[in-house]
């Protein structure tokens, strides 16, 4: 049985309204029938238990994500920071922990450099360095460059000996120093072995035919050192040789005032002097040259040319051959290949990919090939060749053995001198002082010479008392006098030469007239017989005879008997003994 409303048509609801008609579907539109509408429900009166299941849920986990922040969150940043990412911070960086921001435009290197507070990575590869240390640490203490804006980093490798150990014992010594100017900034030693087979000796690392290999390891090491080493605050890279022996105090700032990409200074040695004092070491700054470009396109694309070899002939001007030692320190000179004694770059260099090539670049490796490769890239690359610092002396197996020489000539001459001086003490002791004698005799001898006038005088006064009575006795003329023959000739067989006697004052000799002579005598001056005119030599006296004056007679005769085989010639009060009669007749007084 249908509703009431249903057997009427007037009193039949439309289900929707329509706009143009005022019944629906033949059901009139009335307000007293029973409305209802299908699209409207009435809520629920509490929620349904998954949905409390749910909520409850989600309340648990805030709270356990709120505690867990308060225990390990809250201690250490602000809520606020955390949540807003920084958002409502007042700075530009970002305020986190484990977060660095670095400006890399503060850090481009400028000229003056110490008054920016620019730091320094101080880079030193050690290999066998043990006996250079000390001399390299006192080296560090003397940089004047801020200590606390330098950055220390070493790289050991392939070392025998104990160059780790007394490299942390002298970095703990100066860092642990009293005065704190002394300390320096972060210090990084890394260890890494590359398979050096080369030995550390002169000739092996010098040698031409290791070259090319070991290059290419020390270009390892290199690049090694630096990419461990390297921050982003650093602003210049210093590679500096532990074995450098002098070098200014203030080369840090003297390199970098020219404010250059890449800048070295000049390497010399010195030298003993028997090998002439000095000589330039650092060949490996150089100019590039014709030759040395011809030179490369004729080699294999591996072959790597080494300066200062006779197998490469490169005729490149050195840096170091262009050296005067009264020239301006601050002339600069564009080079092209670099030494690694001791090169002062820029950061940013190696920041935009220069290196040390451990290959052939160019046909140059390691600090060479660096060189090439800066300039390249368009970096600036210059020498300054009258800024000169010295590297250790290492002897060659050549000096060695010339030293070795000379040691031996030295003790050689030391024991001579040695053997010759005990010879003497020997004589001395044996034959007592020769030199004594020796003066004890000149003195006698001269006390001789001294007295032998006087005594002479004497005698020659007495022959001639002698003589006048002789001439005054009556004879035939030309008859030779007596006493004239006694005291002016010796016998002719005396030994040696015949001394002839001339007159003297007071007596007349053989050639002399006696005065007061009787009437018929020769006259006066004239020459008794057998006697030449002039005072000659009688008795067969030999021609070279020398007169003597005022000689008694028989006192040449004594004298020469007491010298034998020995003429005696007596001049004017001196006595002269002679080697024989021809010396005799040349001595002049």
């Amino acid at each position: 049985m249908l509703p009431s409303y249903a057997a009427s048509g007037s009193k039949v609801t439309p289900r929707h309204n329509a706009a143009a008609a005022s019944f629906s579907n033949g059901y009139p539109r009335s307000s007293n029938t029973l409305e209802f509408s299908p699209h409207r429900f009435q809520p629920r009166n509490s929620p349904p238990s998954l949905r409390r299941r749910r909520k409850l849920l989600t309340r648990l986990a805030i709270v356990v994500v709120l505690v867990l922040f308060g225990v390990f969150v809250w201690p250490a940043a602000p809520v606020l920071s955390l949540f807003s990412l920084n958002l409502f911070s007042s700075g530009d960086y970002i305020d986190l922990e484990t977060v660095r921001y670095y400006d890399l435009s503060n850090v481009q290197g400028t000229a003056r450099g110490w008054e920016r507070e620019e730091r320094i990575l101080l880079c030193v590869p050690l290999r066998d360095a043990e006996p250079h240390l000390p001399m390299f640490f006192s080296h560090l203490r003397n940089f004047t460059y801020p200590h606390h804006l330098i950055d220390l980093a070493f790289l050991v490798s392939d070392s025998k000996d104990r160059t780790l150990e007394m490299l942390v014992k002298n970095l703990e010594t100066i860092q642990a120093d009293t005065d704190p100017t002394e300390h320096f900034g972060e210090i990084s030693i890394l260890e890494k072995d590359f398979g050096q087979k080369v030995n550390q000796d002169v000739e092996s690392r010098h040698g031409f035919a290791a070259q090319a290999s070991r290059r290419k390891l020390m270009a390892q090491a290199r690049n090694w050192l630096l990419s461990a080493s390297l921050r982003p605050y650093h602003s210049w890279v210093y590679w500096r040789d532990v074995d450098v022996e002098t070098a200014p105090f203030t080369i840090l700032e003297d390199l970098m005032r020219h404010n250059k990409d890449v800048i070295v200074p000049n390497v010399w040695r010195p030298l003993p002097d028997w090998l002439g004092g000095e000589q330039p070491y650092d060949l490996n700054s150089w100019q590039e040259s014709e030759t040395a470009l011809t030179l490369a396109d004729t080699l294999d694309e591996d072959a790597v040319i080494v300066e200062g070899y006779a197998e490469y002939a490169t005729w490149r001007p050195h840096l170091a051959y262009l050296r005067d030692p009264y020239g301006d320190p601050d002339m600069e000179m564009e080079i092209d290949g670099v030494g690694g004694v001791s090169i002062l770059a820029k950061a940013l260099v190696f920041r935009h990919g220069v290196h040390f090539p451990a290959f052939s670049f160019e046909k140059h490796a390691e600090t060479e090939g660096f060189g090439k490769m800066s300039k390249r890239m368009g970096f600036s690359v210059v020498g300054l060749p009258h800024y000169t610092i010295w590297h250790l002396y290492e002897p060659s197996l050549d000096d060695i053995r010339h030293m070795e020489e000379m040691e031996a000539e030295r003790i050689a001459r030391e024991q001579e001198e040695k053997e010759k001086a005990e010879k003497a003490e020997r004589m001395k002791k044996t034959f007592g002082d020769a030199g004594g004698q020796w003066e004890k005799d000149k003195a006698a001898l001269q006390d001789i010479v001294i007295e032998e006038p006087a005594v002479a005088a004497g005698a020659g006064a007495a022959a001639g008392g002698a003589g006048g009575a002789g001439a005054a006795a009556p004879g035939a003329a030309g008859a030779p006098v007596a006493g004239a023959a006694a005291g002016g000739a010796a016998p002719a067989g005396a030994a040696g030469a015949a001394v002839p006697a001339a007159g003297a004052a007071g007596g007349a000799g053989a050639g002399d007239a006696a005065p007061g002579a009787a009437a018929g005598a020769p006259g006066a001056g004239a020459p008794a017989a057998g006697a030449p005119a002039g005072g000659a030599p009688a008795g067969g006296a030999p021609a070279g005879g020398v007169p003597a004056a005022g000689v008694p007679a028989g006192g040449v005769a004594a004298l020469d008997a007491a010298v034998p085989n020995k003429a005696v010639p007596v001049v004017g009060e001196k006595v002269v003994i002679a080697e024989n009669a021809q010396d005799a007749g040349k001595v002049v007084l």
